[in-house]
């Protein structure tokens, strides 16, 4: 009996993505470049199952139905491409390569004009959910050729997160269109993460708050308006003990974060497309920061902190924290969905914004009660070009700027860094500002490069002649 579906790569997202569609009635042949991997997972975890051990790749291709469905859970990068190269030569027209790594959406443009070429589809899809949501339930975000999405649709839409609104998975457009709206998800998440980690600092360093403390603030967040999954899980983290030390297990841990690439891309991609993502560039950088260890302490010991404001008013300090994180991850959302409209015009990848928030909504990291009135907003407005015009969030933020503008005040007052919530604070008042400084700079520019400005009073470009050219010489 061959298999309705191929899984290659078996590092654990690999391992529960295969058990993941299996546990819904489908045979899957699995393959590792490692055999020894493949051997040991179908002797442990895929015991009793209907997985199927490969040890090459040409009985791999040979267990599986036509059109053959085979999922790359491989590194991102040249690991996939030389994936690609060994498959070709064994598949035949019609036959489906699904991408399910995190690669960079240009890449998977060129691959699917490869793959295409040859006879074949190829969908770049995103898969996010960490290791329990490729087991459980995932969000899952194809892109690329739609024979082939209708082809798989069946089996991918029965393995993502299910919520009252349907599965987490939907045919997002052509080429790249699911890599991109993975990456700026990631992006996204990139920012509401920096800023979680900005309010634990300030619950710390400002309010003088232990950790026990913090976990009911967060906790009792999470069970409001605050609703997510990265809410849900900083409450769990803070509620954790060192066994080796008895400290909360989150103090113990080096204050030097990683990243893979994703949200760097996604600041990459928005500076090319000219869409500010300021919330979304912080946290990126912050982490780039939280990199150089040790040049921080030495730098800690040389430069002075200001005197620490006393703690009075606890309460309404907590208060305005709680309101300034809660409109500085809207902004994180309004950003990534502003580039995401953006980029789907530029691509020509036609994303249904309600559908990109109604698939995050179960599933994916970014999952959270916000995705409903999201959701909403590009259902009444298909072309919002940006949350904060939608009149929800318009409402949202004049009721929580207050908030958001007296806890980055208090954080500079006392010397405590908060790049992701001062960015959101920057990125909504300039929103708000019918007339920035831009003027000034496009004088300047005029001076030094004959750029030329346009004026409030007569249509055109013009010039103006801002030093005695004879003179200078």
């Amino acid at each position: 009996m061959q298999s309705d579906f191929g899984v290659i790569g078996l590092a654990v997202m690999g391992q529960n993505l295969a058990l993941n569609i299996e546990s819904k009635g489908f045979t899957v042949s699995v393959f590792n470049r490692t055999g020894s991997k493949t051997e040991e997972f179908y002797k442990r975890r895929a015991q009793g199952k209907r997985i199927v051990p490969a040890y090459t790749l040409e009985e791999f291709v040979a267990s599986l139905k036509r059109p053959r469905k085979i999922m790359l859970m491989v590194k991102a990068g040249p690991a996939v491409d030389a994936m690609i190269d060994a498959l070709l030569p064994l598949l035949e027209p019609g036959d489906i390569i699904i991408d399910g790594g995190n690669s960079h959406f240009a890449d998977t443009d060129r691959r699917v004009r490869k793959v295409e070429e040859a006879g074949l589809h190829y969908l770049g899809t995103g898969v996010s959910g960490g290791e329990y949501g490729a087991l459980h339930g995932p969000s899952i975000m194809p892109g690329g050729s739609r024979e082939a999405y209708d082809t798989v649709a069946p089996i991918l839409t029965v393995t993502a997160a299910q919520t009252k609104d349907g599965p987490c998975c939907t045919y997002l457009g052509p080429a790249s269109a699911g890599h991109y709206v993975k990456m700026v998800h990631n992006g996204i998440e990139y920012g509401i993460m920096q800023i979680i980690a900005e309010a634990y600092d300030y619950m710390k360093r400002r309010l003088g708050m232990p950790v026990p403390e913090m976990q009911e603030a967060v906790a009792e967040w999470n069970a409001a308006e605050l609703e997510s999954y990265l809410f849900e899980i900083t409450a769990d983290i803070l509620s954790r003990t060192d066994e080796k030390t008895g400290n909360p297990l989150v103090e113990m841990i080096l204050d030097r974060a990683e990243q893979k690439g994703t949200g760097k891309w996604t600041s990459q991609s928005a500076l090319d497309l000219g869409i500010p993502v300021p919330t979304i560039t912080a946290a990126v950088d912050a982490r780039a920061l939280s990199s150089f260890k040790d040049l921080r302490v030495a730098a800690a010991e040389r430069i002075r902190e200001p005197r620490q404001p006393e703690k009075e008013d606890k309460a309404g300090l907590l208060a305005a924290l709680r309101s300034g994180v809660y409109l500085a991850v809207i902004a994180s959302y309004a950003q990534g969905m502003h580039l995401l409209q953006a980029a789907s015009e530029e691509h020509g990848y036609n994303l249904n914004l309600a559908e990109v928030a109604r698939i995050w909504k179960g599933g994916c990291i970014i999952r959270s009660v916000l995705l409903d009135p999201i959701q909403e907003a590009y259902t009444k407005d298909p072309k919002l070009v940006n949350l904060l015009l939608d009149g929800t969030f318009a409402a949202l933020a004049n009721e929580h700027l207050p908030g958001l503008r007296r806890t980055v005040s208090e954080a500079a007052a006392a010397g405590i860094p908060a790049p992701a919530l001062s960015s959101a604070l920057a990125y909504i008042d300039s929103w708000r500002t019918a007339r920035l400084p831009a003027n000034l700079i496009q004088a300047q520019r005029d001076y030094f490069g004959a750029h030329t400005y346009e004026r409030i009073d007569e249509p055109g470009y013009h010039h103006t002649e801002w030093q005695d050219i004879q003179n200078v010489m």
